[in-house]
């Protein structure tokens, strides 16, 4: 099997073992007859931080997992394929911050979901594109916005108004969580790849110091 090939599945394991992971908690709380809404995050409040945790994990019904999954798969792909070397690092940030800003900001109800995950992911991909200025990155940023622009209303409380059953606050909190994890790891992962002259003037600047160091020594 070529590389490449084993790279494109390899970016589908994660994304597909988590979705996995959510449709077995699912089926068991339906199974067990039990209502885990709260383990989501009741804001403000000692025993809603622990939701912080497990928010996502937790969906209301089929709708509500299926309606994260295929979004899940897709930016989770995209994420481990084009930044696979922080991938892992990227994950754990944006579902603690996510959690953490939908406890600060949230109405007082409890808030389950993997929405703001999605909405993590999608901002994370969108600026990471645009902050390295390295075009097949910047063209996974059109293809967020393509693909999930229009989304972008149930970020606002007029979310609220059409469906009180949606948590806007989840929405946005994964955003401002994207945006920040994309400047915390700007420098991190795949760069776009330096100019000619740029390297011609990298390699000048370290030769002159390399000579002048053997001009001292020849003295």
């Amino acid at each position: 099997m070529r590389v490449e090939t084993k790279r494109l599945l390899y970016a589908f394991l994660f994304p597909c073992i988590f979705v996995l992971l959510l449709w077995l908690v699912l089926l068991l709380e339906k199974g067990l007859e039990a209502d885990w809404h709260r383990l989501g995050i009741y804001p403000r409040t000692l025993s809603g931080l622990k939701g912080i945790l497990t928010e996502p994990l937790i969906h209301s019904g089929l709708q509500h997992l299926f309606s994260n999954s295929i979004p899940l798969i897709v930016l989770g792909w995209c994420l481990f394929y084009f930044y696979n070397e922080i991938g892992f690092a990227v994950m754990p940030v944006l579902w603690l911050l996510s959690g953490f800003f939908t406890w600060c900001i949230g109405r007082e109800s409890w808030h389950i979901g993997a929405s703001g995950l999605v909405y993590a992911l999608s901002f994370f991909l969108f600026f990471s594109g645009i902050f390295r200025k390295y075009i097949p990155l910047m063209a996974v940023s059109l293809l967020v916005v393509f693909l999930y622009g229009s989304s972008l209303w149930n970020m606002f409380p007029v979310a609220e108004i059409v469906d009180p059953s949606i948590s806007w606050e989840g929405h946005l909190s994964g955003a401002i969580s994207g945006l920040i994890g994309a400047v915390l790891f700007r420098q991190y992962g795949p760069q776009k790849p330096a100019e000619p002259e740029e390297e011609e003037e990298a390699l000048n600047e370290e030769e002159e110091p390399q000579l002048e160091g053997c001009i001292e020594q020849k003295e």
